[in-house]
């Protein structure tokens, strides 16, 4: 939980699980165990990696809300917004152009709420 809320933020955690019932409790315990416990917090990437590598997944899946959320923890990351925008660049060429055209819709979006864009 210490490292999903380093990278998500408190204000994040604190209301995925204000939203927890019974049906999403196993659900919710499972990302916090495997993505946050196992994965995020392995020796063998360092957290600014691994944030470049899940904003290129988030765009290649077109998983929109995902990535607006790893845009911000980007930020956290020590990303930068330079750096941020390269990432998109990048996976346009890879995932494509109306990929990165929502990406950098969306990216914009929440850093213009971070106050960065």
């Amino acid at each position: 939980m210490t490292v999903r809320r380093e990278v998500l933020s408190d204000a994040h955690v604190d209301r995925a699980n204000a939203g927890i019932t019974e049906f999403t409790s196993d659900f919710q315990d499972f990302i916090t165990r495997t993505a946050w416990g196992d994965i995020w917090s392995r020796p063998g990437l360092d957290r600014r990696s691994r944030s470049v590598a899940v904003l290129t997944a988030m765009i290649a899946l077109g998983h929109h809300e995902e990535f607006a959320m790893h845009v911000a923890a980007a930020r956290r990351n020590g990303l930068s917004v330079a750096e941020i925008k390269e990432v998109i660049l990048q996976a346009g060429l890879y995932c494509g152009v109306p990929a990165a055209n929502v990406a950098f819709k969306l990216a914009q979006q929440v850093l213009a709420e971070l106050g960065e864009a």
